[in-house]
């Protein structure tokens, strides 16, 4: 499918932060160097989320909320750096994926008007979700980096006046940390040393260490899901097209010179070198599934098995009363990122799903019948019979093998979330 690159929102979100993280496609020497660099910075700062987060959770065990608090950021951290690690091990593969992807689903072609249709419907779904998810996991990241130095609700109120006065003075308070003496700072994430580090100028160094690090780890989150979304859909678009083109493979039912031109050979001839095409372009959505598969199978499981965690826990720490402002807040965007992700990815995976059985309704819907019945017609009717018989299994993306991943798993996730919250509130009340 040649033709100019299209212009998308989800596709130039996506790219961009799949740069930063240093796992995109190069085309020349000097952008390997910096996607190196960058998979290097990546690696580097989310060991150092991990470790930060990982003694604080050591310290913070046998405090209840707190440990829910950084129990829930170890948990995210560690989802990041398996995928991290899983793409790292896989980054030919992914490379490979990218490239069929941006060859083949993301340059225009020479669609018909339908086609143009279906491919433009799912573009408008993936810049609405991409957006969406990349906006609560940003603003996850915000919200973790402003509370020690102003407090969400001080942040807000100060943009709202240097936007009314036209200031840019924000800075300064950064630099201050909202008038605070040095032995009053705190960090974004709790570093349990001495008040040392609350004075200048390792207050700084560690705070702008534990910026960058929240930062990749942001970008980590979120980036990988959108790509994983996009290629989903895309995919689906391609067994929908697909399953149109079958639909007419022997002609429209309102071309009223079908019936006519349908008994000549010469017709059946053409006829049946298109379905080649067809069933080709079909051999390689199955093969391109199955490389899917291979790259992302083991993130899908971890993914399916921590979500209903990650869910509970950021439940609980919005819904209790005993909950700071500031941690309702964090935790609101993070579960809203949650549930936004577990949508893109069960959505994207169900469409994959039901798209690709639908090609086998689209083989059978055709007209075949009305082909006559020499060398080429009764070939065309074998072949159309293998593609119905293959389109019964469908291609899917599954959790390493044990189950396929649908809407039914968004709905199971989140029973499982419920359970999981209603134990952990009566922990909560016993303990109390």
């Amino acid at each position: 499918m040649n033709g100019r690159n299209v212009r998308n929102l989800s596709i130039t979100v996506t790219a961009f932060y799949m740069k930063v993280a240093g796992f995109w496609v190069a085309n020349n020497y000097a952008e390997k160097r910096r996607r190196n660099v960058a998979m290097f910075v990546t690696i580097f700062f989310a060991f150092m989320g991990i470790s930060i987060e990982g003694r604080d959770l050591y310290f913070a065990w046998g405090d209840f909320e707190d440990s829910i608090f950084a129990g829930c950021n170890v948990i995210t951290i560690v989802l990041v750096l398996l995928k991290i690690f899983v793409l790292y091990i896989n980054n030919e593969e992914l490379l490979n994926v990218v490239n069929y992807a941006k060859t083949n689903f993301w340059r225009e072609s020479n669609y018909e008007p339908h086609e143009k249709k279906i491919i433009d419907d799912y573009r408008r779904l993936c810049s609405f979700l991409v957006c969406s998810f990349t906006f609560f996991a940003q603003g996850t990241v915000v919200c973790f980096v402003i509370t020690p130095v102003f407090g969400i609700w001080t942040f807000l109120r100060l943009m709202t006046i240097n936007l009314i006065s036209g200031k840019n003075n924000l800075l300064i308070y950064f630099l201050v940390n909202n008038g605070k003496n040095e032995s009053d700072r705190i960090h974004p994430f709790n570093m349990w040393f001495d008040r040392s580090l609350s004075l200048s100028p390792y207050y700084e160094i560690i705070y702008t260490i534990q910026v960058l690090s929240a930062y990749e780890i942001g970008i980590c989150y979120h980036c990988f899901d959108n790509l994983l979304f996009v290629i989903n859909l895309y995919t689906a678009g391609q067994f929908r097209i697909l399953r149109y083109r079958f639909e007419n493979i022997c002609g429209k039912n309102d071309d009223k010179n079908y019936y006519k031109v349908s008994k000549s050979s010469k017709y059946c001839i053409n006829e049946y070198k298109s379905f080649k095409t067809c069933v080709q372009q079909h051999q390689a959505l199955i093969e391109y599934c199955k490389k899917l598969e291979d790259v992302f199978s083991i993130i899908v499981l971890a993914q399916v098995l921590l979500f209903s965690l990650l869910i509970c826990l950021d439940g609980y720490l919005v819904l209790m009363e005993d909950t700071s402002r500031a941690k309702r807040v964090i935790f609101t965007f993070h579960l809203m990122g949650c549930m936004c992700q577990l949508l893109m990815f069960t959505y994207s995976c169900d469409c994959l799903m039901h798209d690709s059985m639908s090609v086998a309704n689209a083989a059978y819907n055709s007209l075949w019948p009305c082909l006559p019945m020499d060398k080429y017609g009764k070939s065309l009717r074998k072949d159309l019979t293998f593609v119905i018989m293959r389109s019964r299994s469908p291609c899917c993306l599954t959790a390493c093998g044990f189950f396929p991943v649908s809407l039914e798993t968004y709905t199971g996730i989140l029973s499982t979330a419920v359970s999981y919250f209603t134990l952990l509130r009566n922990q909560s009340a016993d303990t109390s």
